[in-house]
């Protein structure tokens, strides 16, 4: 049990890490985008690169959709 238990933590370590860089560029934009790619942190790497990029999406377009308005 305990040599499963490792392998499954190495690749949350591993979106951690893509999720960290993540967090840093996306919080800058909004709170919202920071937590949830925060809880994407916990799963394991393709599927929070994924998340991340859904996160990323969303507030660069509404930024972009802000500025056009004004």
């Amino acid at each position: 049990m305990a040599v499963k238990k490792k392998a499954t933590r190495k690749p949350a370590k591993k979106a951690k890490k893509v999720v960290r860089k993540a967090v840093k560029k996306v919080a800058k934009k909004t709170k919202t985008a920071a937590s949830k790619v925060k809880r994407a942190a916990k799963k394991p790497v393709k599927k929070a690169k994924q998340a991340v990029k859904k996160v990323a999406k969303k507030t660069v377009k509404k930024k972009a959709t802000t500025r056009k308005k004004k």
